[in-house]
């Protein structure tokens, strides 16, 4: 199941930073999950300081 980043995110980008197969974009100041690209790592979730990805 793939992880969707809620309202809590505060567009640091850590999660896209630190995301190994690039599934996390920004634009706009918001940052997306792309679910058919998302391996289901929990890396962007582990690594968030306001716990924003979660499982969908």
């Amino acid at each position: 199941m793939a992880y969707k980043i809620t309202d809590a995110c505060v567009a640091c980008g850590t999660c896209a930073e630190n995301c190994p197969v690039e599934a996390i974009t920004e634009a706009d100041g918001i940052f997306v999950i792309d679910a058919d690209a998302c391996v289901d790592c929990g890396t962007c979730a582990e690594n968030c300081p306001v716990d924003a990805p979660v499982e969908a």
